[in-house]
């Protein structure tokens, strides 16, 4: 294998100017700069990057833990986080926590000892641990998905530096309003009793929606029943058990509101076990869109988040804190979008394409019947 005295003879230049380019540690002009990477191209120099994560006390590296990575939602996320990262030279190790509180522990401790310069994480609904963790050690954290108030954060940098905690940068999507739009568009159609199969208890997306519930039915003047009000869990299972128990009310919800893709397919589920059709009997409207939502029939109405761009952004803010480890913490929220289909009870619209293929075939010449034969016609 070609070493960096090898590209530095190629180069003509010293192994001190070759470890310059590849680290940047100091500014090099374009010509040798070039003609180092030239060198490094022609002799498939690969560097060694144990023995540079020696001198810049960086591996290039960021740990990624968030749980249920098969959930198309945060399989989203993942690819907005790698593309970012190695957009930016970084390699990502990830794991999953299972939304356990002592688990993630154990999975920051673990990507910790790996030398990671920062974590992305998806705080469970007990994070006290974590943090600590976190804070204890001074590991650059960005909180993805569900937002925590972690030690120091808000307070300015002579607090944390007092509490020798370091900043928490978060980004999450909106989730109150974007709720609360379901349920006014389901009262707009005319319903009065109006369900929510709410998320794990304690994570700040299940709050926030169950606050755009409330919010949504009483700016429609509907009062709240707690009966319509059920936890799902977060998962399908959960939504199953909460969708039989609102079904078996002696006054069931006529729709209902799902907190996540996978409380949607649980829902559905037991929708079609008691032989309810959607939206005839009940309409259905989900937080979380999924690259099927657009299959069933009906279609599903739902809240699209921006995943991807979810896992860019804690990539740059996560690059930001490495850059800069005193700056003011910050919390980014993206919006979501409306995505208005017939599980709500509307009619069907027309996407787009649709749309061109009637007014492309209406602009087509008519071809007149062809008059019947003196035969007859053939059976």
């Amino acid at each position: 294998m070609a070493t960096m005295a090898d590209v530095a003879r190629s180069a003509g230049v010293s192994v001190a100017t070759v470890s310059h380019v590849l680290n940047g540690t100091r500014p090099v002009s374009p010509g040798t700069r070039r003609a180092v990477l030239d060198a490094v191209d022609a002799l498939g120099y690969t560097p060694n990057t144990l023995a540079r994560s020696l001198v810049t006390a960086r591996t290039r590296s960021i740990g990624l833990a968030v749980s249920a990575i098969s959930n198309p939602y945060f399989t989203a996320i993942l690819q907005g986080v790698e593309t970012a990262a190695l957009e930016a030279g970084y390699g990502l190790l990830l794991a999953d926590p299972h939304d356990d509180p002592l688990h993630e522990r154990e999975v920051a401790r673990l990507l910790h000892e790996r030398r990671v310069d920062g974590l992305i994480v998806a705080p469970s609904a007990r994070p006290d641990e974590l943090v600590d963790y976190l804070s204890r050690h001074a590991v650059p954290t960005v909180f993805l998905d569900r937002l925590i108030d972690p030690p120091g954060s808000g307070d300015g940098a002579a607090a944390a530096a007092a509490t020798g905690a370091p900043f928490f940068d978060q980004v999450c999507a909106e989730s109150a309003e974007p709720t609360a739009r379901l349920v006014a568009h389901l009262a707009g159609l005319g319903h009065r009793r109006i369900g929510l199969i709410a998320g794990l208890p304690g994570l700040s997306t299940t709050r926030e929606r169950v606050t755009g519930y409330l919010d949504g039915l009483a700016a429609a003047g509907l009062a709240h029943d707690d009966r319509l009000l059920l936890s799902g869990s977060s998962e399908s299972a959960g939504a199953e058990r909460a969708t039989a128990t609102l079904l078996a009310l002696s006054d069931p919800p006529t729709a209902l509101v799902t907190a996540n893709n996978a409380m949607t397919l649980g829902a559905l589920r037991v929708l079609r076990r008691h032989g309810l059709s959607v939206p005839r009997d009940i309409a259905v409207c989900c937080f979380d869109d999924f690259p099927w939502a657009d299959l069933f029939s009906p279609r599903l109405t739902a809240i699209a988040q921006p995943s991807r761009e979810l896992g860019t952004r804690a990539v740059r803010l996560l690059l930001d804190r490495l850059a800069e480890p005193g700056r003011p913490s910050r919390t980014v929220r993206l919006p979501c979008a409306f995505v208005h289909r017939t599980s709500c009870g509307c009619p069907e619209e027309a996407t787009p394409s649709e749309a061109a293929e009637r007014t492309a075939s209406s602009a087509l010449p008519k071809i007149p019947p062809e008059p019947p034969s003196e035969k007859g016609t053939a059976s």
